[in-house]
C-alpha cells in the first residue's frame, strides 16, 4: 500500500466530502429542511453535534479510500466511476431506510439518495486520480 498517497487520498476526500455535504444541505436542501423543522434538530442543537458529523465525515472517507487501495488501485478513473457507483449505491441506503421510518417527503429522500451517489462517483474519480499503488521494483 502507498501509504503518503493513501493519507492524501484520505485526507482530500474528508475535505471534499464536508465541503459538498454543505453544498448539498447547507444549500441546496436547505428549504426542504426548513418545510419539515419539526422533524430535525435545532441549530443549536446541530451546531453542538458538528464534531460528530466530522467524525462520520471522515470515517466516510477514511474507509472508501482504504477499500478502493485494497481491491481497485491501480485501476483507471472508469474503475474509480464504477467504484463510487457500487460504494455510493450502498452507502445510500440509509436515505430509502429514513423515509420509512421518518415521516418526510419522498422528494427528500430522492434527493439524499442522488445526492450521495453523485457524491461518491466524484469521490471515487478524485481516489482513482490521487491514490497510486507503490510501484513495483524490479530485481
Amino acid at each position: 500500500m502507498n501509504m503518503p498517497r493513501l493519507a492524501l487520498a484520505i485526507i482530500a476526500g474528508f475535505v471534499f466530502i464536508a465541503g459538498t455535504d454543505m453544498l448539498i444541505h447547507g444549500v441546496w436542501l436547505m428549504p426542504d429542511y426548513n418545510a419539515t423543522k419539526l422533524l430535525w434538530r435545532t441549530d443549536s442543537e446541530m451546531a453542538a453535534h458538528v464534531p460528530w458529523m466530522f467524525m462520520a465525515q471522515f470515517l466516510c472517507a477514511a474507509t472508501f479510500v482504504a477499500v478502493w487501495a485494497m481491491g481497485f488501485a491501480g485501476s483507471t478513473v472508469s474503475s474509480g466511476i464504477l467504484y463510487g457507483l457500487l460504494m455510493g449505491t450502498f452507502q445510500q441506503v440509509w436515505a430509502l431506510i429514513m423515509f420509512v421510518v421518518i415521516p418526510m417527503p419522498g422528494t427528500l429522500a430522492t434527493k439524499w439518495y442522488l445526492s450521495g451517489l453523485v457524491q461518491a462517483v466524484l469521490l471515487g474519480i478524485m481516489t482513482a486520480l490521487i491514490y497510486r499503488p507503490r510501484r513495483a521494483t524490479s530485481g
